[in-house]
């Protein structure tokens, strides 16, 4: 049996952490689309309800109420952030209940995360 030691493989759809290693052009677009997405207080606040909302997913019905904006606001909010590729949404009758996407927030964590230079000393 060997103790060769087998490089550990990135998931499809994630990216290398930009400590390490460069963005390329197209990664750097569709990054900067998700961050441009939560770059809005509002649309921040909606992902993090969405996100920890009891079952993973939360009715429009319920994502109005802790804001100070319309109904339409958050609608169009809603509408930037599943256009960035960070939440989906499916209609149930009268109502559209939304969904975080998983792996757009994990590919988020992986590009600003340093545990890998962390662990490796290079960052104190």
């Amino acid at each position: 049996m060997s103790k060769k030691e087998l490089p550990v493989l990135q998931p499809p759809g994630c990216c290398t952490p930009m400590a390490r290693e460069p963005l390329t052009e197209a990664d750097a677009k569709t990054l900067a689309a998700m961050f441009k997405a939560l770059s809005d207080p509002v649309r921040l606040r909606l992902l993090s309800l969405i996100a920890s909302h009891e079952g993973g997913e939360a009715c429009v019905c319920d994502l109005a109420d802790p804001f100070d904006v319309t109904q339409p606001t958050i609608s169009h909010h809603l509408k930037v952030l599943r256009e960035a590729g960070l939440i989906s949404g499916e209609r149930r009758g009268t109502w559209v209940y939304y969904q975080a996407l998983p792996a757009a927030l994990d590919r988020l964590g992986t590009l600003l995360s340093t545990d890998d230079l962390a662990t490796a000393g290079a960052v104190k």
